[in-house]
């Protein structure tokens, strides 16, 4: 059989906590300096050259403690402005975007049309998928093609395990509209939403369980996916994602329809996902790890900690790799004059790539103090190891404390007790998550109360747990929202309408249920302690599962984002 169906998403706006805003000045030296709350310091610096017709060497940007980005910060917004003031004036400036400005003037999500052509054999095998996307990229190309590319490359090697053809094809046009830019899960968002509504649709045509049917076809570990350029599926526990959520949501006994009366009905919707780590062949993370006078660390970075807790994370890595505790780690970044070159924070790239930076340069690092301490102790490098935070010569039970390494760096010595590494993957090892929604649903109202989100997810090895259950906590609000409650509607000539945190309507915790996230891990080679990504996945199964819910309520499928009480009291069944 044959399935054949188009879905719609809306632009969303990241609408993130902290708004744009850059503070501007000429330094000492008569450079722009150049205060920003951004996710790519070294771009902006890049751009800013451009337009203003200026060297780099002759602008230094740095990145404060910033909330929140979801990507509107990995486009140079507000730096513009007050840097051409200062550099028309000589004198400070500075531009503080209102919400208003941030919800109209910013980069929200691409509207999307997703068509989706699914081959299926009676026994529920998918044996061919063709995606082909639609995306407004608003009046400019702002991350127009890479966008729309994930719609696909994100959703298609979900179902590597029973494919025998796939086809991906996508158009990006330009229109009379806000630009639209990067925002958390990037195209995989909408894409996995139509591709996972279908699956759920396919299941329901059928007849069986949607949890069965994606166990039948799913991407298994050790399988070539190629959809995503030939990469084999090293790590990946996506079946044991399925099976944990399963159990742990209690599906047998949530999957069937419940008529609670008084109009209400309860049911349940499930979805599974894949992101990425970083740009495979393009993404670069650098650090730079020095000893300090005190035999404590510091670890400079180009990378930008926006809320997702990076500084801790790598600053975690360095106090594994050097025996110490994560509190003799000092973290310094991002400033494009002191921070080694990183790409940035975007495209769930940090842990993965620019943590395997951090492991060669503590690797280096080991070897540098090493030869530091053998002058010291006069004798051979190579008879020296780096074993519980300080240098041991094994053969004499001779020892030299970090303490006495940094002071031996600063007399008599031509080594410098540092070291800088750089890193790119030539792959993107994806992580995987499955969810599940409970809802209730008034049939005299429309409207829809999420009761229970439970989801399973493999980051590969999870650095910090406690943090990556945030990560995965936030995301699963975001895209509740997108579902249900986030609505973009614009004027004739293409302004969005909801200018306020009034009209754009945010999840609240009272609208979001019981949430529950756990985890199964699997070992990533290519990541620095096994790890993967899980910035941006967490993001993309609410929206395919709670639609899925909805249909099984009501009879009809939403095709559309966001699914409002008012769509769902209009719409007849059979739809």
């Amino acid at each position: 059989m044959v399935l054949d169906r188009t879905y719609h998403t809306k632009a969303f706006n990241q609408a993130m906590m902290e708004t744009f805003r850059t503070f501007t000045e000429l330094d000492p030296y008569g450079r722009l300096h150049v205060i920003s709350s951004t996710q790519i310091v070294f771009h902006v610096r890049r751009i800013l050259s451009h337009a203003l017709g200026i060297p780099k060497g002759r602008i230094r940007v740095e990145k404060p403690r910033i909330g929140g980005g979801f990507g509107a910060k990995q486009t140079a917004v507000s730096e513009m402005y007050p840097a051409f003031v200062t550099m028309k004036t000589g004198r400070p400036a500075m531009c503080v975007f209102t919400r208003e400005e941030s919800q109209t003037c910013g980069s929200p999500r691409h509207e999307m049309q997703v068509r989706v052509r699914l081959g299926a054999n009676r026994d529920g095998r998918i044996r061919a998928l063709d995606v082909t996307t639609l995306s407004n990229s608003g009046a400019y190309g702002e991350h127009g093609w890479a966008t729309v590319g994930l719609t696909g490359h994100k959703s298609i090697p979900l179902y590597t395990g029973s494919l025998e053809a796939f086809k991906f094809d996508a158009e990006v046009v330009y229109t009379n509209m806000q630009p639209s830019g990067a925002y958390r899960g990037f195209g995989a968002t909408q894409g996995q939403f139509a591709v996972e509504s279908a699956v759920n649709e396919l299941a329901e045509t059928l007849g069986v369980d949607p949890v069965a049917l994606r166990e039948r076809n799913m991407l298994r570990e050790g399988m070539v996916m190629p959809a995503y350029f030939n990469e084999v599926a090293n790590a990946c526990a996506l079946d044991r994602c399925m099976e944990h959520c399963r159990d742990m949501f209690d599906w047998e006994a949530k999957y069937p329809v419940r008529d609670m009366g008084n109009g209400k009905v309860r049911a349940a919707g499930v979805a599974m996902s894949m992101q990425g780590s970083g740009i495979s062949g393009i993404d670069v993370g650098s650090v730079t790890v020095k000893l300090n006078d005190d035999g404590t660390y510091m670890l400079l970075i180009g990378a930008a900690d926006m809320g997702t807790g990076c500084d801790t994370i790598l600053a975690q890595m360095v106090a594994e790799h050097m025996d110490c505790s994560v509190d003799d780690v000092s973290v310094f970044g991002a400033d494009t004059d002191a921070s080694p070159y990183d790409s940035g924070s975007y495209a769930s790239s940090t842990t993965y790539v620019t943590g395997m930076a951090v492991e060669k340069a503590c690797g280096q690092l080991k070897g540098r103090l090493c030869e530091i301490a053998a002058e010291a102790l006069g004798c051979d490098a190579g008879e020296l190891a780096f074993e519980d935070g300080r240098v041991v010569r094994e053969a004499t039970g001779e020892e030299m404390s970090l303490v006495d390494v940094a002071t031996k760096s600063q007399v008599s010595n031509c080594l410098s007790p540092e070291a800088t590494a750089m890193h790119s993957s030539p792959v993107s090892p994806p992580p995987f998550m499955v969810g599940m929604a409970e809802i209730e649903l008034d049939r005299e109202t429309g409207v829809v109360k999420v009761l229970n989100y439970d989801a399973v997810v493999d980051c590969g090895i999870a650095i910090n747990p406690a943090l990556a259950r945030i990560q995965a906590e936030g995301g699963i609000v975001q895209g509740i929202g997108h579902t249900l409650f986030e609505d973009v509607t614009r004027t004739p000539k293409g302004k969005i309408r909801e200018s306020s945190l009034f009209t754009y309507r945010l999840p609240t915790r009272l609208d979001t249920g019981d949430i529950r996230v756990e985890f199964e891990n699997s070992y990533e080679p290519t990541g620095p302690f096994g790890a993967k990504s899980i910035g941006e996945i967490v993001i993309n199964t609410p929206a395919p599962a709670i639609a899925h819910a909805i249909y099984r309520a009501t009879g009809v499928w939403h095709r559309e984002l966001p699914i409002l009480p008012e769509h769902i009291l209009l719409a007849k069944p059979g739809e």
